[in-house]
């Protein structure tokens, strides 16, 4: 067997094993620009695609007595690098579907609430998204679903739940939206605020709503600023799905609807809107648990702070209104890939079929203001 499939190579890389060497072999500039954390790059993609003995040179530096995983972009130039290496009297195999694979890898974990149920968190750590189960009393909700929702369905199975709804904290401009598709098939209701929703069939959430699951509330608390329908979720006094408001290192960006098109305001009236949002998130009750949409990095399951350590940790989140909106306004990071599209099938202005979904959200994560 010289493939790793994407699960089982995501299983290995999660160890931190040392004797483990991540080859991607792509272009220098695309790796830069997403790659597996931690892997070493020696661009050879051109020799091995011409002529794979002209890559012999560099590969041969390659340090003996590593397991060698090699990644392209589709896993296919990346097959004729494991078969050169294995030539060369190394141990190779090629991570299968390349960073497309990668892409695609769910891990999941329980959060340690205090709730009379289940939180599981399900990270994707190729492209940053956090998605969350709650259960109680048999009963189930899934919160930021990916459009990958065959994940969420062996959740389901494992707690021997009944799925009574599906939740968006917003419409998101990084990954296509799996919650239509799964509510609609388990005939449930799929929840999103109204202002992000002109074109989607959704049962509206309002501030001040509260939905029940088994026996464990979830109270909606309007925190546009990112996106107009941003809505976080106050799940009891335990946990708080702040979707892309409120991250552990940053705060949401406030020019991504802006700029597709689908948001006529100013880019600092959004950054006001944000900081009042976030005033909000300071004072909700108790010290819950934030649980961000996205964690910047490559997230292993789970990622959770308490709201008491973001004001210490998170610079942005104890700004004052004037610093704060003359940062989100006047320092722009670069915009995610494809955000405009990804943006508008979220709000249900555009449809995609799911070959293109898929390529649409390849790329890193950037809904956090840097």
């Amino acid at each position: 067997m010289t493939e790793l499939s994407p699960d089982r190579f995501a299983a290995k890389w999660a160890q931190d094993d040392d004797d483990l060497l991540v080859l991607d072999i792509r272009h220098e500039a695309e790796y830069e620009e997403w790659h597996v954390p931690g892997s070493e790059n020696v661009d050879v993609y051109d020799e091995l695609q011409d002529d794979p003995n002209a890559a012999k040179d560099a590969l041969s530096e390659l340090p003996d007595g590593n397991e060698i995983v090699t990644v392209c972009t589709a896993g296919v130039i990346s097959r004729t690098a494991t078969e050169l290496l294995r030539e060369m009297g190394y141990d190779a195999k090629t991570l299968a579907d390349g960073m497309n694979g990668w892409s695609r890898v769910h891990r999941r974990a329980p959060v340690d609430a205090a709730l009379d149920g289940n939180l599981i968190q399900v990270a994707r750590p190729g492209t940053g998204c956090l998605s969350h189960v709650l259960v109680s009393d048999g009963a189930a909700a899934v919160f930021e679903p990916s459009q990958y929702v065959d994940e969420y369905e062996a959740v389901l199975e494992e707690h021997d739940a009944d799925l009574v709804g599906v939740f968006d904290t917003h419409a998101h401009a990084d990954h296509v939206s799996g919650g239509r598709k799964f509510a609609a098939r388990h005939d449930v209701p799929y929840y999103l605020h109204p202002a992000d929703a002109s074109g989607v069939d959704a049962t509206p959430v309002a501030d001040g709503d509260t939905i029940t699951v088994g026996s464990v509330d979830v109270d909606v608390i309007h925190t546009p600023g990112h996106s107009p329908g941003g809505v976080s979720y106050a799940i009891e006094d335990e946990a708080l799905l702040t979707g892309d408001t409120l991250f552990h290192e940053s705060v949401g960006r406030v020019e991504l609807g802006v700029d597709a098109g689908l948001e006529d305001v100013d880019v600092e009236d959004n950054a006001e809107t944000l900081y009042e949002s976030l005033e909000r998130l300071r004072n909700v009750d108790g010290d819950p648990l934030v649980l961000p949409a996205h964690d910047p990095g490559s997230p292993e399951p789970p990622v959770a702070a308490r709201l008491s350590e973001l004001e210490e940790r998170n610079e942005a989140f104890g700004q004052d209104r004037e610093t704060l909106v003359e940062a989100l306004s006047d320092d722009v990071p670069e915009q995610p890939p494809n955000f405009e599209r990804i943006k508008r099938t979220n709000v249900g202005s555009e449809s995609l079929s799911e070959d293109e979904a898929a390529d649409l959200e390849l790329g890193p994560n950037r809904c956090a203001a840097e």
